[in-house]
């Protein structure tokens, strides 16, 4: 199996979105908008402050104004995968891939699919989100994760190889390398050792560049 610690991406759930405003998805009276504005600060507030009754009241509200608003859904499955209600974050990732499919919410989905170990499902919503927006290595990473799991030896290999291409960096390298030495590819991994070795002695080690935190 790929080694779960080399950089900390499926060991203790992280979740990642893209930074999305907290505008409406419909028109609104003045103020409708002011009350939204208001709970979405609240909704902050309970987050950074884990008080999280108080945040899931103020999203559940949001709701109740505008039933739409993918943002209100994506942070309130962020809420509940914090608290470990995976069931409930699963259905909130999905009802806002639903409304407005994203790469981020199709990669919050798929790390909660890996979580509760459904990896089947976790590296279809990787694969969602890849077909949406395929320039980050980690979401290329997080993919050959869930396919090791499945023991798709081969498509988790290209994958790795395609986040190296996007980030090559001594982390990423470290994956593929352990990749290969897994299939029994000795040769491949070998040469890859030599390639990072003279990677690293030219270059400034990077890290992984990861999807954004959510901020409110």
């Amino acid at each position: 199996m790929l080694a779960s610690g080399v950089i900390g991406l499926m060991g203790v759930l992280t979740i990642w979105i893209v930074n999305q405003t907290s505008s409406v998805s419909e028109p609104f009276s003045a103020p409708v908008n002011y009350r939204l504005a208001k709970l979405w600060r609240v909704a902050k507030e309970g987050m950074n402050e884990k008080k999280y009754l108080r945040a899931e009241k103020a999203l559940l509200t949001i709701l109740k104004l505008d039933k739409t608003n993918a943002a209100a859904y994506n942070r309130l499955g962020i809420l509940y995968s914090r608290q470990k209600e995976f069931k409930d974050a699963i259905e909130c990732f999905e009802i806002a891939s639903s409304i407005q499919p994203s790469a981020s919410s199709l990669h919050n989905l798929g790390l909660i699919y890996f979580e509760t170990e459904n990896y089947e499902k976790s590296a279809t919503a990787f694969e969602g989100a890849l077909k949406l927006e395929d320039t980050l290595a980690a979401r290329h990473i997080a993919y050959a994760k869930a396919l090791d799991k499945l023991g798709h030896d081969g498509d988790m290999i290209e994958a790795l190889k395609k986040a190296v291409e996007l980030e090559n960096n001594p982390q990423t390298i470290k994956l593929l390398i352990r990749a290969y030495e897994k299939v029994g590819n000795e040769e491949e991994a070998s040469n890859l050792r030599k390639k990072a070795k003279r990677a690293i002695s030219t270059s400034k080690p990077k890290r992984v560049v990861r999807p954004r935190r959510v901020t409110f």
